[in-house]
């Protein structure tokens, strides 16, 4: 197999172009051969001459004679292995797998133990995926809250209400993000998001994936359980025994896969409670800011409107004079703010797209870096205790409704009273008031100076009448629940896994996590 990176094409160029430039580079001539593309990205920096930079890798016979005629740096013989699962190791194991969490780390753990023949049986907290949309839907709509299916909970985990990214950063030695893609490709999605640099799907696509990969492992031997909660784990000389659910009935178990997300906050109290070994961690919280996606569009493309290229995104990071770092997150091209609750009177936001990406607005999340030493004197849930109070700050200040304000009023520390020419595209009421007044005043200054050194990158990004909303603070676990080398904790059974275990950020990379969990069972545990 022949590779060839740095191949470079106008954005509008046909199937046709891209093939000739393919004999061009590797003068191949009459020869016939196939060919895959492994990454498209968009290279913007001339906005007159916007170009896709293809990797491309090219099967045709000869392919060493062919190199020898060709001196390119960016031409070279490649033999990717795929990927493995392993074989099933020797320890017996009595009782099927029990995985706490339907999200992409549960979903993904559960699809490739079923697939090898362990029969997992997955026990989600929330509803299946189409029911759990009409409860999201209703709680926008009339503010009536069920605390275990919501933006946050139920089939598919938080990342179904989302832009449904599938970039990661994560380095993949295994192949275990292309396994993630292939899945989603073979259970609905759209082949091109094999290959373009920012793949997403929707939260109108995901809602049907999640499904259609709960029945795959269902014909695999896997099973589910919904409105089911794992409310106590019982040991027995530090070994699971038993997985109590609902807060009555026991499932016997010798593994536990706990793929629960990161706003499990009960699930986080009763493992430590349980004495599980955790630890506070790192994450951050801030606000989404709204500007007109057209106006994005034109300060990344240099035009309003690019039928090919759709909503323009970005990515920005500041380090603030007081020594916080303050960085966009989980940009949503076309998207909306949602509220994404998951407590009663405590308020969380959120951003989301379909997969169009068709709304007004682009969205995105700016938050400032937190740590342990901000909340020292609570321990490993600290972190838990800090995002409630900002939480229900947001809830009182708004009376339930999302806190909005523009960014010339946050500056001032001031509440809004009207909007300028950027109105709101949210799901879920709003009102004007003083967001930055939820925050530590170290955070609200970090924000307000990232916003201005933001506008020097992004021309238009600091304008007065952007909107900010309040309060973002589940970008990631606050905590950390601890694993060995081979994915267990000190409690023997127990697998802490993907983004609520504090192993993960993001769908693709808890999905990645959730598959390599599912090996280190298998490395293990004689099939079930």
């Amino acid at each position: 197999m022949i590779r060839i990176t740095q191949l470079k094409l106008p954005i509008a160029h046909t199937e046709k172009e891209l093939e000739q430039r393919i004999i061009k580079t590797l003068r191949l001539g009459n020869l016939p051969f196939t060919y895959e593309i492994k990454r498209q990205s968009l290279d913007a920096r001339h906005k007159n001459d916007k170009k896709f930079v293809y990797t491309i890798d090219v099967s045709v016979k000869g392919e060493e004679k062919i190199l020898r005629k060709i001196h390119n740096n960016n031409i070279m013989l490649t033999n990717e292995k795929p990927y493995e699962f392993p074989e099933g190791g020797e320890t017996p194991l009595d009782f099927a797998p029990v995985i706490a969490g339907s999200g992409p780390a549960g979903l993904f753990c559960a699809w490739y133990l079923a697939k090898a023949g362990y029969k997992p049986l997955v026990l989600e907290r929330g509803d299946k995926a189409d029911k759990r949309q009409k409860q999201v839907e209703n709680f926008w709509k009339n503010g009536i809250l069920d605390p275990d299916s919501n933006v946050q909970f139920g089939e598919g985990g938080a990342g179904t209400f989302s832009d449904g990214k599938l970039n990661t950063l994560v380095k993949d030695t295994f192949g275990r993000n292309h396994e993630v893609l292939k899945r989603f490709v073979e259970a609905g999605a759209p082949e091109e998001i094999l290959y373009q640099q920012k793949p997403h799907l929707g939260t109108d696509v995901l809602v049907s994936l999640v499904q259609t990969l709960r029945r795959q492992i269902e014909e695999m031997g896997g099973s589910f359980r919904f409105r089911t909660q794992v409310t106590d784990l019982i040991f027995e000389n530090d070994r699971l025994s038993f997985v109590e659910v609902n807060h009555k009935e026991r499932i016997p178990a010798n593994v536990c896969v706990l793929a629960v997300g990161h706003s499990a906050r009960d699930t986080f109290s009763m493992l430590a409670k349980r004495g599980l070994p955790m630890e506070a961690k790192s994450f951050a919280v801030g606000v989404r800011i709204e500007h007109l996606q057209s106006l994005m569009n034109l300060a990344l493309y240099g035009e309003y409107e690019n039928e090919i290229l759709g909503a323009a995104s970005y990515k920005v990071t500041h380090t603030c004079e007081n020594g916080r770092g303050v960085y966009s997150f989980c940009m949503c091209p076309g998207g909306y703010v949602v509220n994404a609750s998951s407590e009663e009177e405590m308020l969380a936001v959120n951003g989301m797209s379909y997969q169009n990406r068709g709304s007004k607005n682009a969205n995105s999340a700016l938050i400032v870096t937190v740590n342990p030493s901000d909340f020292p004197e609570e321990g490993p849930l600290g972190g838990i205790v800090f995002q409630r109070n900002l939480e229900r700050a947001a809830w009182k200040l708004g009376n339930g409704k999302i806190p909005v304000q523009l960014y010339k009023d946050f500056r001032e520390n001031v509440p809004s009273k009207e909007f300028g020419e950027i109105t709101p595209c949210m799901k879920g009421e709003y009102t004007f008031a003083n967001v930055r007044s939820i925050f530590p005043e170290y955070i609200g200054s970090s924000i307000s100076e990232g916003i201005a050194a933001f506008g020097k990158k992004i021309p238009g990004f600091d304008r007065e009448d952007a909107l900010l909303s309040g309060v973002e603070s589940r970008t990631s676990s606050p905590v950390r629940i601890l694993r060995n080398r081979e994915m267990e904790s000190e409690k023997q059974g127990i697998y802490p896994c993907g983004e609520g275990a504090g192993y993960a950020g993001g769908i693709t990379s808890a999905a990645m996590d959730g598959i390599k969990t599912a090996e280190a069972i298998a490395r293990k545990y004689r099939k079930f």
